[in-house]
């Protein structure tokens, strides 16, 4: 029974102080989710019936391309992620038992999916293999923020893949972007594929599901035929025009200017005419390397990382000025043979302004090259203004609501997870993972179609297919035109949300809208008067055909099956 006199959904007329994403107001504001914690969230009943029916359209798909679902602990020891070199994650709560043995709780489930794979499989006949599983997960996250978008413990769908080769790696990737483009699909989200970094997953390559909304925290570059991750972006560049450079460089006094659009507006250039220097440490020996990009582009910190092979960060500004020159006024000129120069690939030929490793002045006519000694690599952010097969590309932001992982051995390596061939050959097996966040697709959801006057759920992922308001007070006809009506529906097989306080009908029409429910049926003094009551769908308040209200079974299914189609 799903009366609201007796349902918990505690709405809200105003939203948490700190809530800044429309998501986090919402969820809190529509009674479908309450906080505990910096980063912890409680579902409740309503919220939960939205985060399962998510679960519910997922099992189905992976089910569909044979996936076997298991579960497994979300308390582990913490020796297979020592095995594989990540129990040094910041993120990963690590502990320790009454006894001292060292635990984690797991972010993800790569080691503990492959300690099983390497204990039960042994022939190439047990490959392929899907296996999969709904799980807390827990991450140390150190900012929590938007509601349920970033929390320190959320349920994920992960899903394993282990192949006998590549190839067969790269099949069981290709079933599961199957599963997830029809997933995606059938939530109702505005979504793209996009090219990603690994990140700490390792492997050979990888892609994400974005959800294009203003409260994303990812970024996304966007042409025709082109998609990917801001971090992993590649473009190009908008032309900049450059003067004829000189025989040599030449110096020239910049005093107390340090910012390019400052030193640009100085010497009248475009601050694309200037090289900007990036100082940074590379990895544990912290070698010192200087990349440098156009003035008008950012350097992008995981390209850069990349292209050196190595962990880095911003060099102290105490070593960089005892080793190169004054922060502020670097450049690539002087220094060979002290430190190595990466050059950004955008950077063209012709002559930049740079700095002079001398306070208060900066080089004219820098030509790489013939002035310094470098090698190049993409190591920038890509900007509005660059283009991609000749397109204009644009930039948005989103919420990463699913990512894919070509693994290849990076795990079962380590853990032992290997396999006798045909030829009885051992050979190690090869592996995919696969998450999805049902929560960030709720959220998601509540960021592009929402309202001024609440949530609008997509048909397959709300709570509730109906939400059916009687206006009369008890023991009116109303009330019993619409106490009848409520169990026709529930004989008919549809899931109500009957609202039957006694309260006013504003309150009822507000919380209504606040809860987004795809279509609402109003038993008031039309269906008292004319035998009909009010159907109006929840995107854009729009009124449908009204039902007959003595309608029953199959009359019932038919009239508001047509109308279920109309919504979105």
């Amino acid at each position: 029974m799903t009366r609201l006199s007796t349902y918990l959904l505690p709405t809200e007329r105003k939203p948490p102080a700190d809530a800044q994403a429309v998501s986090h107001q919402l969820l809190v504001r529509a009674g479908l989710v309450r906080q505990v914690g910096a980063g912890l969230w409680s579902w409740l009943p309503a919220g939960w019936r939205i985060h399962q029916r998510v679960v519910e359209v997922i099992r189905e798909e992976m089910n569909r391309i044979g996936g076997q679902e298991v579960l497994l602990p979300l308390l582990q020891p913490a020796e297979p992620w020592q095995r594989t070199g990540r129990y040094g994650i910041p993120e990963l709560f690590k502990l320790k038992d009454r006894k001292e043995a060292e635990l984690v709780l797991a972010m993800t489930h790569e080691e503990l999916m492959t300690v099983h794979v390497a204990s039960l499989v042994r022939s190439y006949r047990q490959l392929p293999l899907i296996l999969y599983h709904f799980q807390l997960k827990a991450r140390d996250e150190p900012r929590p923020r938007g509601g349920v978008l970033r929390t320190r413990e959320f349920i994920m769908k992960d899903s394993y893949s282990f192949d006998r080769d590549r190839e067969g790696m790269e099949e069981s990737y290709a079933r599961h972007i199957d599963a997830y483009d029809r997933i995606m699909d059938r939530v109702g989200l505005r979504w793209y594929r996009v090219e990603s970094d690994v990140g700490m997953m390792g492997g050979l390559g990888a892609h994400e599901y974005m959800a294009p909304c203003p409260a994303g925290e990812n970024e996304i570059v966007l042409a025709p035929g082109y998609a990917a991750n801001v971090e992993v972006a590649t473009a190009d560049p908008k032309p900049v025009d450059l003067p004829e450079p000189p025989p040599a460089p030449r110096l020239v006094p910049t005093p107390g200017l340090v910012k390019v659009e400052e030193v640009a507006e100085a010497l009248s250039r475009p601050p694309g005419a200037l090289l900007k220097a990036f100082p940074v440490e590379v990895g544990a020996d912290r070698r010192l390397v200087l990349a440098l990009v156009r003035g008008d582009h950012r350097v992008n910190e995981l390209k850069l990382a990349a292209a050196l092979g190595a962990e880095v960060r911003p060099a102290a500004p105490e070593r960089v000025a005892a080793e190169l020159g004054p922060p502020g006024f670097l450049g690539p000129v002087g220094i060979d043979g002290k430190v190595e120069v990466l050059l950004d690939r955008a950077v063209g030929p012709g002559g930049y302004v740079t700095g002079a490793n001398q306070p208060d002045a900066h080089l004219e006519g820098v030509v790489p090259g013939r002035d310094f000694a470098f090698r190049t690599a993409d190591i920038r952010r890509v900007e509005e203004g660059d283009t991609v097969g000749g397109h204009p590309v644009r930039i948005e932001p989103a919420i990463e609501i699913a990512n894919i992982f070509k693994l290849g051995t990076r795990y079962s390596e380590p853990l032992g997870a290997r396999y006798l061939d045909e030829r009885s050959q051992e050979r190690e097996v090869w592996m995919g993972s696969y998450g999805i966040g049902p929560a960030r697709i709720v959220a998601a959801a509540v960021e592009q179609y929402a309202d001024e006057r609440g949530i609008s759920w997509p048909r397959e992922i709300a709570p509730f297919q109906l939400h059916l308001i009687a206006l009369g007070k008890a023991g009116s006809e109303e009330r019993r035109l619409a106490d009848r009506l409520y169990d026709n529906l529930q004989a008919a097989g549809f899931t109500v949300l009957y609202d039957d306080r006694e309260v006013g009908a504003g309150e009822k029409f507000t919380d209504a809208e606040l809860l987004g429910l795809p279509l609402r049926l109003v038993v008031g003094r039309k269906a008292r008067e004319e035998g009909v009551v009010e159907v109006v769908g929840r995107r854009g308040l729009r009124h449908l055909e009204p039902l007959p209200v003595e309608a029953a079974g199959e009359e019932l299914r038919s009239f508001l099956d047509r109308a279920w189609q109309e919504v979105p």
